[in-house]
């Protein structure tokens, strides 16, 4: 899957062009995870490998506890 335009609406605390998909790889994966729709989920999928998901998901401290439990139960440990 090719870039993509980030939604100013999901990055709407930054500047979503100044934003690196590697260095940000964290910021990116939990705002995706917290708020993306289903284009946005499976662009970060096929962008970010499964286990660099699941180190967010059981590391971050910013998702919401909802996200948190329905991920865990779609993301295969």
């Amino acid at each position: 899957m090719g870039p993509m335009e980030l939604r100013k609406s999901l990055f709407w605390d930054v500047d979503s062009a100044t934003i690196d998909l590697d260095k940000n790889a964290r910021y990116v994966i939990e705002r995706v995870l917290d708020f993306g729709n289903d284009e946005e989920v499976r662009w970060m999928w096929n962008l970010y490998s499964q286990r660099q998901i699941r180190e967010v998901l059981e590391s971050s401290r910013v998702l919401h506890p909802q996200t948190r439990a329905l991920w865990n139960e779609l993301i295969p440990q």
